[in-house]
């Protein structure tokens, strides 16, 4: 099967999207063709906790630059609307955007709740308003004829946990690959009872559904998270979290796998560790390197891995700065 080549190049050292006093996260570029690059990531506040206060204040934020490296510029936030009687009304989070057809398809995540949420001093010992809103989480979709915008989101979510199946607990993490003939293979995370992670496959012939699924998830049992699909004009790729670290021999590095039909795949190595060269000379090895997207040129080639970075010696706890990080490819 046909591979890509994930030969990462020194990444532009004040490249990608920042913002001071935020947890940045997410982040999936487009090109608007003669006027620059949109960027569209997650931030929230920085007084909470970093993984706790995504799931409450978590927003889809749009940002803009001129060149693909950045840096990016806030322009706008998008969701939430802070209408608790809305499914997304109160948190908004993982953004994907897909060119499909003459359009931009863009799938999120979000959640609600009507409690105020625990003040962050004492997060940790009551989580009850977190977990209650991580629970409700489904699976939404916008539709733009620009990548600037404006996007019509749709009312009502396209994807939510299923009682009594295999992803009862969460949908999360949306992996669209839109096929050649047409069809939208949207992918997702899916939390088990017993403590593992399943990723599920739903399948829509158009974008609003309906999106039909089987009774078996497509990788089981298999530690990943956070993939990102694609269809190489021959067969299907994914790159994805190694969350033990027992695929690539590196924790929480980049996991590469390719399938010819999307749904029985083959582990095809490493696409990318979290020691990072710097185009002004500097090496780190960074806390977290996760939530990877692609950007891809008129041509369908990928271009550059955009990323969800975080300082500290890992974990999320231990995080200091989290930030967008772009890294360009070497020519394919």
């Amino acid at each position: 099967m046909k591979t890509t080549d994930f030969t990462l190049m020194p990444a532009p050292a004040g490249g990608g999207y920042r913002e001071e006093n935020k947890w940045i996260w997410c982040g999936s570029a487009v090109e608007e063709p003669g006027k620059g690059f949109h960027l569209y990531a997650s931030r929230w506040r920085k007084d909470y906790p970093m993984l706790f206060g995504y799931v409450l204040f978590s927003e889809i934020v749009h940002a803009f630059s001129e060149t693909l490296e950045g840096p990016y510029r806030f322009v706008e936030k998008m969701l939430p609307s802070g209408d608790p009687a809305k499914w997304n009304g109160m948190m908004a989070h993982n953004p994907t955007v897909v060119r499909y057809k003459d359009e931009y398809l863009m799938y999120y995540i979000g959640s609600t709740y009507s409690d105020p949420p625990t003040p962050a001093a004492l997060i940790k010992k009551d989580t009850s308003v977190v977990f209650k809103c991580y629970d409700q989480i489904k699976i939404g979709l916008a539709r733009s004829k620009s990548p600037a915008g404006p996007w019509d989101f749709l009312p009502d979510p396209v994807l939510e946990a299923r009682p009594d199946n295999f992803d009862s607990t969460i949908v999360t993490n949306p992996a669209p690959c839109v096929l050649p003939d047409g069809r939208i293979f949207l992918y997702y995370r899916t939390n088990i009872p017993s403590g593992g992670i399943h990723t599920g496959l739903a399948v829509a012939a158009a974008p609003e559904g309906p999106y039909i699924r089987g009774n078996e998830p497509a990788l089981r049992d298999m530690a990943i998270e956070d993939p990102f699909v694609w269809h190489n004009g021959e067969n299907f790729e994914m790159i994805a979290k190694d969350i033990s670290g027992k695929l690539t021999g590196e924790i929480h590095a980049g996991a590469q796998f390719a399938s010819l039909d999307g749904q029985n795949w083959e582990y095809s190595g490493k696409a990318y560790s979290r020691n990072i060269k710097f185009d002004d000379g500097s090496c780190v090895t960074l806390g977290s390197l996760e939530r990877p997207q692609l950007f891809f040129n008129a041509d369908g080639v990928p271009q550059a891995l955009f990323a969800a970075a975080a300082d500290g010696p890992g974990g999320f706890d231990l995080a200091a700065n989290t930030w967008n990080q772009m890294i360009p490819l070497k020519k394919q």
